[in-house]
């Protein structure tokens, strides 16, 4: 199973999260604030981090931050239940995916698990090597370029990439691609379109005039192939 990172300032909660996974099978490391959990990052190269929002010292946001500039690992952020700003915040910094509080821990070990099965073994139909115009997906390598460039994707970004590119000129809705590249039948919408913001601020010209994953108003998203531009 995966190595595992847990950051919460709260014992309580770092320690009912970390019993969970540990009985999930995956190896947990643990850290009750910013400066640790970036040390242990460093030290253990974990496979997910779980982190909190509200740290002592260095804080959740600033963590994942620092943690993009650096690391591809993906990142879980809890939390409160009103902090919708800080929410969408922590998913344009780079999280994959939030647990507001109160959660429940057997659904947060499902969304680990569904986000490590993405990162390890993406939808088998896709092809290996997916390539529009000067884009290209090579699932090989894991890398996506443009214009021979390699781009620094998340990877969460790095699976709707390859999906839209797999299944170009239809429109997607927001809950099909939450259930497609997710894995979730249930989720807040606003994770998709966080994460297709992101994505077009690395594939586009223009992100704010997107020409290849444009919005399809009242009902999602569509990557423009090569062909239809």
């Amino acid at each position: 199973m995966a190595q595992v990172l847990v950051v919460d300032d709260d014992l309580t909660v770092r320690e009912v999260v970390v019993s969970y996974l540990r009985a999930a099978g995956h190896e947990v490391t643990e850290a009750g604030d910013g400066e640790s959990a970036l040390v242990e990052v460093a030290a253990q190269e974990p496979h997910l981090v779980v982190l909190d929002l509200m740290l002592p010292g260095i804080d959740g946001l600033e963590v994942c931050r620092r943690l993009r500039d650096t690391s591809e690992v993906p990142v879980i952020m809890l939390t409160a239940l009103g902090d919708e700003q800080d929410r969408v915040l922590g998913l344009e910094i780079g999280a994959d995916d939030y647990e507001t509080k109160p959660f429940s821990p057997r659904e947060l070990v499902l969304r680990v698990a569904s986000i490590l099965r993405r990162a390890a073994d993406p939808p088998v139909d896709l092809p290996e090597m997916l390539v529009d115009g000067d884009l290209v997906v090579d699932h090989r390598r894991r890398e996506v370029t443009l214009a021979g460039r390699p781009l620094a994707l998340t990877a969460r970004e790095y699976d709707l990439a390859r999906f839209f590119l797999a299944h170009p000129d239809k429109a997607w809705p927001r809950e099909d691609l939450l259930r497609e590249v997710w894995g979730w039948t249930v989720g807040d919408h606003s994770t998709v379109t966080v994460h297709v913001r992101r994505l077009r601020e690395k594939v586009e010209t223009d992100p704010t005039n997107p020409a290849r994953l444009v919005t399809v108003w009242g009902v999602g998203y569509r990557w423009e192939s090569c062909d239809e531009r």
